[in-house]
């Protein structure tokens, strides 16, 4: 018997990039899914840009319009939380990265949520340990972790906490491979998880070097893309993924750890303290023609 016979239904809790994208790939795997948000402007951008980004897939001939109308016909865009999550089989909340906030939200999940339903959560600064005691169903909360963008990564990062159930493992993992993902099976705890860290290696060296005055930071990326083969160098990454979020996720980290090694690298610092987000704000470490 398969895995996922209990899995009909998936909420996704957030409509940011992560979230939305989520739910997209949720629905183009053949799920019934529902995008929560508190607010309903934020989930008719969601719509629109989903909407933009299919149409896209759709010219470029990556998607069928079939294929892509079917899938919005599975896909539903909620404010009314308790009402779509009372009748849900699998949560995955992709909302604020902040650990109280998340407490109280699945706290909440679990008090509206069926009995077998799965809580898991996408952070991967926040492991599951320090959230599913808020609930009554720790055996059922787990990390799932995209990475962005979910529509074109590949993989799904999904980790246990020391009380979580084999069953949620192997359908979490199940779900996973069903959205056409490869995943990563973390067997214990660590902030940042697996493909985080490695990046955090990688970037946290060459901070180092552009600090040192060694090399300009432009010459890293040429150097990662061109001697390792990486799509993009650390900094261009950096300015995609957003200053803030490279930022922030070293706090996470320095929270957890205490170790001063986690704390922002000081040039880091610079660009968050001056608000250079990187490409949402139209400048980071590279200056682009406009915000996206």
């Amino acid at each position: 018997m398969s895995a996922l016979t209990s899995v009909n239904h998936i909420t996704v809790i957030g409509s940011g990039t992560m979230g939305s994208q989520i739910g997209m790939v949720a629905a183009l795997s053949g799920f019934e899914t529902t995008i929560i948000d508190i607010a309903e402007d934020a989930l008719q951008r969601a719509r629109e840009q989903l909407e933009s980004r299919m149409a896209r897939d759709v010219e470029k001939g990556r998607r069928t319009q079939s294929e892509v109308d079917e899938a919005f016909t599975r896909l539903d865009f909620s404010t009314d939380r308790d009402a779509v999550v009372a009748g849900t089989d699998f949560v995955i909340e992709a909302a604020v990265e902040d650990l109280s906030i998340k407490r109280k939200l699945f706290a909440a999940l679990d008090q509206i949520a069926p009995p077998h339903a799965i809580l898991a959560t996408n952070s991967s600064n926040i492991v599951s340990s320090r959230i599913a005691d808020a609930t009554s169903r720790p055996e059922k909360v787990c990390n799932m972790h995209f990475f962005n963008p979910v529509l074109v990564m590949k993989a799904v990062e999904v980790v246990a906490h020391p009380g979580t159930s084999q069953d949620t493992v192997a359908i979490t993992a199940a779900l996973a491979e069903a959205m056409g993902k490869q995943v990563i099976h973390v067997h214990k705890e660590i902030p940042g998880f697996v493909a985080n860290r490695l990046l955090a290696a990688l970037r946290k060296e060459a901070l180092q070097l552009y600090s040192d005055g060694v090399v300009s930071f432009e010459d890293i990326d040429i150097a990662a893309k061109s001697a390792l083969g990486h799509p993009m160098g650390p900094f261009e990454l950096m300015d995609l993924v957003g200053i803030d979020v490279a930022y922030m996720i070293r706090l996470a980290e320095y929270e957890q750890t205490g170790d001063p090694e986690s704390l922002p690298n000081p040039e880091l610092k610079k660009l968050y303290d001056a608000g250079r987000f990187g490409r949402k704000s139209g400048q980071g470490w590279y200056t682009y023609a406009s915000a996206t």
